[in-house]
C-alpha cells in the first residue's frame, strides 16, 4: 500500500491497517505545496526560507505496528534527542553515552532499542518504558495526523521485537484528533511546537501563579527550550503545556521564540574555541571522478574540509579514521553500493548520527524509500546545483555539530558535578 496523503489521510491509513491487524512498518514523508505551509512539524519552522517548489520533501516518520496495532513510532532522523529528553525526568538520560550499540536496535529504530537496553540494565522500570514508549508514539502520531502533503507506504515485515507494549490505534487517534483541533485554537499565539517560552514580564507572572508552578516555569522559559521539549521534560503532552501557558501568552508575558540552538554564537566559548580548531569535516563518496571534484570545489569555496574518494571499500577503511561530520555517498557504484554502504556505516557507534546524504540519479519515490530504510538521513538528485548541495550540507550540519556539542556539554556536567 502506498500513495500520497492527498489520496487518503493519515487517520484513514491507520484505519486500514487497524482493520486487516497488519504487522508491518509504515512509511511517510512530507512535502510541502507551499514554502510557508501551516503544516505543524520541524521542516516548515526550521527552514521558513525554503524556496517554494512543487514537492519539497521534508522529514519523515517511521510508524511500527503488530496486529493493527502500534507498537512504536518516530520521526526517523537517527537521532537519539528525544529519547535523551524523556529519560531527563527519571535521570537516565547520561547513561546514553555510555551504552554499546544494541544488537536488537534495527537501522530504522535505534532509539527502541536503546531504550530496551535501559530496561535491561535496570536503569528503567518496565512501567517507565512503557510510559515513555506511549509517549513517543502520541507525540508522533500528533506530528503525522497534523500532516496534509507527502507520501507514504506500507510495508508488511516482521514486527519489531522484543515488545514492550503495543496500543489499540482508534481510541489513541480520536485523542489526539481532539488534541490537533484545539492545537489549531492557539493559532496565532502558539504557531509550532518549537517554539521556545521566555518569561517578557516576571512580576505579573509570579503575582499570577502559584509558588510551584512559577518556579517550574521560570525554570524552562530561557527562549532555549522549546514547547515540546519542555513537555518531555515536564513528563506531560504538547497540548497541557500549551494550554497551561497559553493565557499568558496572549498577555504578552510570555513570549515565544524560535530556537537559537544552532546559533554558534550562543554557545559557550569554550566550545567555540573548540569547534574553531578545524573546519566541519565533510567526505563525499562517488565513482565519477567529475562529481567528486565537482563537490570540493562547492564545498571548499565555503571553507569545508572535504575528501573525495572513488573507491567505495577505500572508503569504508578511511572514514573511520577521517569521523567526517557529514557523508554524501552516491547509490549506483561497483563493487559496494550506496545502500550497502549506508547501511554498514549506520551499524556502527560512531555514525549512528552522522548526517548521510545520498545523491541519485534517479528520482522515484520507491528509491527514496529504499534509501531510508538504509539509513540515509536525506538525498539529492543529480545533476545538481551549488545551491541545492550547500543547502543540504547546511542543513544537517548544523545539527550533527549542535548534537556532537550538546554531549559534550552533557558529559562536562557530569564530570564538573563528580568533582563537588
Amino acid at each position: 500500500m502506498q500513495g500520497t496523503l492527498n489520496e487518503i489521510d493519515i487517520r484513514s491509513i491507520l484505519q486500514l491497517i487497524e482493520l486487516g491487524q497488519r504487522t508491518g512498518e509504515l512509511l511517510v514523508e512530507a512535502y510541502s505545496s507551499h514554502p510557508l505551509s501551516s503544516v505543524n512539524v520541524d521542516y516548515t519552522i526550521t527552514h521558513p526560507h525554503q524556496q517554494a517548489t512543487s514537492q519539497s520533501t521534508g522529514p519523515f516518520w517511521l510508524v511500527f505496528f503488530l496486529n493493527g496495532q502500534i507498537a512504536y513510532a518516530a520521526q526517523s532522523d537517527g537521532n537519539l534527542s528525544r529519547l535523551r529528553d524523556y529519560l531527563h525526568p527519571y535521570k537516565a538520560n547520561a547513561a546514553l553515552d555510555h551504552l554499546e550499540y544494541p544488537s536488537i536496535a534495527s537501522t530504522n529504530a535505534p532509539e527502541y532499542g536503546y531504550l530496551w537496553v535501559l530496561l535491561e540494565k535496570h536503569l528503567l522500570t518496565p512501567a517507565q518504558g512503557r510510559s515513555i514508549l506511549q509517549s513517543m508514539v502520541h507525540e508522533t502520531l500528533f506530528d503525522l495526523l497534523s500532516l496534509h502533503h507527502g507520501y507514504f507506504v506500507f510495508e508488511i515485515s516482521p514486527a519489531l521485537a522484543p515488545q514492550l507494549t503495543t496500543l489499540e490505534i482508534a481510541p489513541l487517534v480520536t485523542k489526539i484528533m481532539k488534541q490537533v483541533q484545539e492545537w489549531k485554537q492557539f493559532n496565532p499565539h502558539i504557531q509550532s511546537p518549537n517554539q521556545c517560552p521566555m518569561i517578557a514580564d516576571r512580576p505579573q507572572l509570579k503575582a499570577s501563579l502559584p509558588a510551584n508552578a512559577f518556579k517550574s516555569l521560570d525554570r524552562w522559559s530561557d527562549g532555549k527550550t522549546s514547547l515540546r521539549k519542555m513537555a518531555r521534560y515536564l513528563n506531560r503532552d504538547l497540548i497541557t503545556v500549551a494550554r497551561a501557558i497559553y493565557p499568558y501568552v496572549q498577555k504578552g508575558w510570555i513570549q515565544l521564540l524560535l530556537s537559537t540552538a544552532n546559533n554558534p554564537s550562543t554557545m559557550p566559548w569554550e566550545w567555540e574555541l573548540k569547534t574553531a580548531k578545524r573546519a566541519p569535516r565533510i567526505v563525499c563518496v562517488d565513482d565519477n571522478v567529475a562529481v567528486g571534484k565537482t563537490v570540493e570545489q562547492i564545498l571548499q569555496a565555503k571553507g569545508y574540509e572535504i575528501t573525495a574518494i572513488q573507491d567505495p571499500l577505500e572508503a569504508l577503511r578511511l572514514i573511520f579514521p577521517l569521523q567526517p561530520d557529514l557523508i554524501l555517498c552516491d547509490l549506483a557504484m561497483p563493487k559496494l553500493d550506496g545502500y550497502e554502504l549506508c547501511g554498514m556505516l549506520r551499524q556502527s557507534t560512531a555514525f549512528r548520527q552522522t548526517p548521510i546524504i545520498v545523491l541519485t540519479g534517479k528520482d522515484a519515490f520507491i528509491d527514496r524509500v529504499r534509501a531510508r530504510m538504509v539509513g540515509s538521513t536525506d538525498y539529492l538528485t543529480k545533476p545538481f546545483g551549488a545551491s541545492e548541495l550547500l543547502l543540504l550540507v547546511e542543513r544537517y550540519l548544523h545539527s550533527s555539530v549542535t548534537n556532537r556539542l550538546e554531549q559534550e556539554l552533557e558529559k562536562t556536567d557530569i564530570t564538573r558535578s563528580a568533582s563537588l
